[in-house]
């Protein structure tokens, strides 16, 4: 069964509790949102979440995209959800009040996206997509296009998508093809073909503003001769709305494995008039702002559904019978009990919860340094605000995204055969989250951006961000006391991260290949070093709570108790990846091509 109710309490926890010494001092500029406010918003986003985005998450899934005479159709539902989303003011939750946003925390507008994820991760698609192009817009392109464009994509009137990968490419985006003449009013002629453009075409507004790679007549090979250009579906008129239509159509729409409701394009460009994002041949550039942005984004969609499914799994342990328990009957006047008092059962229920709030208190880190690095008044804490958040993006993207994964498939496996037909609901959860390890750059190709670029960048100076204030706590709380066991713990995954970044900085200069064979296991050791360090954090914060005493004693013994078993049943996988990584290549890569 698809329930879902937005876990608020431990959003106000990673909020207003866990964080406040993450270094990264007092924003005056944000000052305004209190938690007062900040709770109003997240209260009416849960509402909004469960009573209008929720009902239309199975029925779209089955219904889908489909089109009709040359028009794309969302699932019945999704138009008038979407209006509703609209004049909510939802679309222009965190963008620049300069253009009609209301400027809110990313650390709120997280927990939001969060929450429309849970409930209903097609329809985040399209709202999700846009300020992604948003981003990229008011970075890179100029004032004219941003006043063009900008006020009508924050309001949601119109949409935004990016439109990179080609048929005949995937990540290697220096072989695309689609070209960009220059004419003379200065704008370009666009003219290619695109795939997977999720929310490429629909019909939940009037215009959609394509963000397309293309390539100039004397740009140079590779990715250092590819621009970005501004490219609508239909181009506005003096008076700002849509007109004539420019030359953008949708081929056809993928069958895909899950997120049917999300209309996935093959998009062309046929003599398409659009005008360039950034400088020529610096594309990549600007497109790296908003891929960045959604690789966060995309973590944020791992956590919502894996969250959905936890809650899922959790209504049906405690609904179905079977069995007795192994200590004694806990429900005699059942037939059974029910299965939540199994302990395998426990054990997927506690990994699942692990998983959710350690990746949720790890991406409020995150979004904490996102806010830094945009408002601080002080230089230095903006530039290390924005190491931190180049250090953990491919962490936030991978480890989020597989655990949400996971997570979907353990609430499938708590259903056992009823999760696996459609009618419970969960099954939905596997297929959707399924492609959220895919887009957006693989995770195999986040651990290379991690390993390859991040780590040596400056010296190793994004590293120290995050090896700082863990070693930091550890000496902080060391010795004797009630943490000491998750101390100790942290201590020495923390000591595994140490010893294999020494490794793939020694072998990686000698062999690439050596840091590459380590690059995944190496990103799953710094997640999981992530959260333990910020499960720490929480058990000290509601130890002391309950020593103060209080109404909330529930909800931080909770905490302790989810924190104790990622302590004891989660984290000790560190050790695995340090022995994978102290491996090396050889057995990976010994097999000769010829023999697979």
């Amino acid at each position: 069964m698809q329930v879902y109710d937005a876990p608020l309490r431990d959003m106000r926890f990673v909020l207003n509790e866990l964080h406040q010494d993450d270094g990264f001092g007092d924003l005056p500029a944000l000052a305004e949102f209190t938690p007062d406010l900040t709770d109003a918003v997240l209260e009416e986003a849960a509402r909004f979440a469960r009573e209008v985005l929720l009902p239309i998450n199975r029925s779209g899934d089955e219904e889908g995209c489909h089109i009709d005479n040359g028009i794309v159709r969302t699932p019945a539902g999704f138009r008038e959800a979407y209006s509703a989303f609209r004049e909510g003011g939802w679309t222009a939750l965190a963008a620049d009040p300069e253009w009609g946003g209301q400027g809110l925390p990313e650390t709120v507008n997280k927990l939001v996206e969060e929450m429309i994820c849970g409930a209903n991760i097609s329809f985040g698609l399209y709202p999700g997509l846009t300020h992604g192009a948003t981003t990229a817009i008011e970075s890179h392109a100029a004032d004219e296009l941003k006043q063009a464009y900008l006020p009508k994509m924050v309001s949601g009137e119109w949409t935004g998508t990016m439109c990179l990968t080609e048929a005949h490419c995937g990540t290697d985006l220096g072989l695309l093809r689609t070209k960009a003449v220059p004419q003379a009013d200065g704008s370009y002629r666009i003219t290619g073909s695109k795939i997977f453009i999720s929310a490429g075409d629909h019909d939940l507004t009037e215009n959609i503003i394509h963000l397309v790679l293309a390539r100039l007549p004397d740009a140079p090979r590779g990715v250092k001769g590819i621009s970005l250009f501004l490219v609508p579906k239909y181009l506005p008129g003096a008076d700002g709305t849509p007109g004539q239509a420019n030359g953008v159509s949708c081929a056809n729409i993928e069958h895909k494995m899950g997120l049917k409701a999300s209309a996935t394009c093959q998009m062309n460009f046929e003599d398409s008039t659009g005008w360039l994002v950034g400088a020529p041949n610096k594309g990549m550039e600007a497109m790296f702002t908003m891929m960045n942005t959604e690789r966060v984004s995309v973590g944020v969609q791992g956590l919502g559904v894996g969250e959905a499914a936890y809650q899922a799994a959790v209504w049906y342990a405690r609904e179905r019978i079977q069995g007795r328990s192994l200590s004694g009957p806990k429900r005699p006047d059942l037939a059974a009990d029910p299965i939540i008092v199994h302990p395998d059962v426990r054990r997927m229920l506690m990994t699942m919860r692990a998983y959710n709030e350690g990746c949720r208190a790890v991406g409020n880190w995150v979004s904490r340094a996102i806010d830094a690095e945009r408002h601080s008044e002080d230089a230095e804490v903006r530039q290390h605000a924005a190491d931190f958040v180049a250090l953990m993006t491919p962490v936030v993207k991978a480890l989020f995204t597989d655990y949400g994964f996971e997570t979907a498939n353990l609430a499938v496996q708590t259903y056992g055969g009823h999760g696996y037909i459609r009618e419970s609901g969960v099954e939905q959860y596997a297929r959707d989250a399924r492609i959220t390890m895919i887009y957006e750059g693989t995770n195999g190709i986040q651990a290379l951006d991690l390993v390859g670029r991040k780590l040596p960048a400056n010296m190793g100076r994004l590293l120290r961000t995050f090896f700082h204030p863990v070693s930091a706590f550890i000496e902080e709380n060391g010795g004797e006391g009630p943490l000491k066991r998750m101390v100790d713990g942290l201590q020495q995954a923390f000591g595994a991260l140490q010893l294999s970044t020494a490794k793939i900085a020694e072998k990686g200069m000698k062999d690439p290949e050596e840091a590459a064979a380590a690059a995944t296991d190496y990103l799953r050791l710094l997640g999981l070093v992530a959260m333990g360090y910020c499960f720490a954090k929480a058990a000290k914060i509601a130890a002391a709570k309950l020593a103060e005493g209080g109404d909330d004693a529930a909800f931080y013994q909770a905490k302790i108790a989810t924190a104790a078993f990622f302590f004891d049943r989660i984290l000790p996988q560190t050790s695995a990846c340090f022995l994978a990584i102290k491996a090396g290549k050889k057995s990976m890569m010994g097999l000769d091509e010829a023999a697979f």
